[in-house]
């Protein structure tokens, strides 16, 4: 990798650059604020995602045939994630709560052969409904990332994967690894009830946020954040015993 730029060639050129992708650094900030507890600040992730694209644009080695937006969203997104590592926002006592939740889902799925109801989850971890509902409301955001990755993670957690090379990204060997996760993630979304599964579509590929999405299905704020949570360890679960290298987050 080339220790210098290979543009811009000059300071001027370079804060320019660095003034360009600013709105980039914004956009995957406020993205991943969402999935956060509101003691987050967002100004600290935007802060922490500059520096991921000043060493983006320090570092960006045009021969790599990779766009320099692409390399930079690599960057800037590593950098928050790294942040919220050192900040330990997700407790260790909340992530062994999440791990709780997929295993009692994944208990009550094997015991009745189906997707459990949220009633026979919380029956299944011996609580009560409303304090099942208020764990998933604690999980939240520790799912952060998880659903994107596929291949094998930097040290950063981060998947090279969608970063590669178009011949080494059209390799069979790819394609299929690609395919089997997509089937598998299919077939784990058609099992999970219907409004969890219209949360998902409606945030992952109507890219509506929560609180549009309450107003679409006329539902809680809160309500959908639970929805959304529960959905999202449902994948986990039905994932963990099909593809092996699962990270945990």
């Amino acid at each position: 990798m080339y220790t210098c730029m290979s543009e811009p060639s000059t300071a001027e050129q370079r804060e320019a650059l660095i003034l360009q992708h600013l709105p980039q650094v914004r956009l995957i900030a406020r993205r991943i604020h969402e999935n956060l507890p509101d003691r987050v600040s967002i100004d600290d992730l935007i802060s922490s995602g500059t520096i991921g694209l000043i060493a983006a644009i320090d570092n960006f080695d045009p021969t790599m045939n990779v766009k320099l937006k692409t390399y930079a969203e690599y960057r800037i997104r590593g950098a928050i994630l790294d942040s919220l590592r050192e900040l330990d926002w997700a407790p260790r006592q909340k992530r062994k709560m999440g791990r709780q939740i997929e295993s009692a889902i994944a208990s009550a799925e094997q015991r009745l052969g189906r997707s459990p109801t949220e009633e026979e989850i919380a029956e299944e971890l011996a609580i009560p409904l409303v304090e099942y509902h208020q764990r998933l409301v604690d999980t939240e955001g520790l799912q952060l990332a998880d659903l994107e990755v596929s291949g094998e993670a930097d040290d950063a957690g981060f998947s090279l994967l969608k970063y590669v090379s178009s011949p080494e990204e059209d390799s069979p060997a790819r394609l299929l690894e690609r395919s089997e996760l997509e089937r598998l993630v299919a077939l784990a979304i058609d099992r999970i009830p219907k409004p969890e599964r219209t949360v998902l579509s409606l945030y992952y590929h109507e890219e509506l946020n929560l609180r549009e999405i309450a107003d679409v299905m006329d539902l809680h704020l809160s309500r959908i954040s639970q929805l959304k949570t529960q959905a999202i360890l449902r994948l986990r679960t039905a994932l963990e015993a099909r593809w092996p290298g699962r990270r945990d987050i």
